[in-house]
């Protein structure tokens, strides 16, 4: 009976072992999330979306209205200023792009 405990021990203690790696790359990702590097509006993305840094420079663009801006965006992320649309960069709080959607 002891064997079995000390077995089951053994098998759950390597096998905690083998997750660490797991666990350690899923917190670090978050941990490097505050270094995004700013989006540039001529990037290839950025342009395919209208994007630009002031929402005011897209006021002749038919999709804008007044009063939308990425920090009132569904896709914004205010702890990084990411875009889930950007997913490698960070985005201009007063920025706008196309798909811009109103905050639920």
């Amino acid at each position: 009976m002891a064997d079995n405990s000390r077995r089951d021990f053994m098998r759950n203690s390597l096998l905690g072992l083998a997750a660490l790696p797991l666990g350690a790359g899923i917190l670090s990702k978050s941990a490097f999330a505050q270094d995004l590097p700013r989006l540039d509006p001529s990037a290839e993305q950025a342009q395919a979306l209208n994007y630009v840094e002031n929402a005011s420079d897209a006021s002749d663009h038919p999709a804008y209205e007044e009063g939308e801006r990425c920090d009132n965006c569904m896709f914004f992320q205010a702890d990084n200023e990411g875009c889930q649309l950007f997913p490698e960069n960070s985005v201009e709080p007063a920025g706008w792009c196309q798909s811009w959607s109103a905050q639920s």
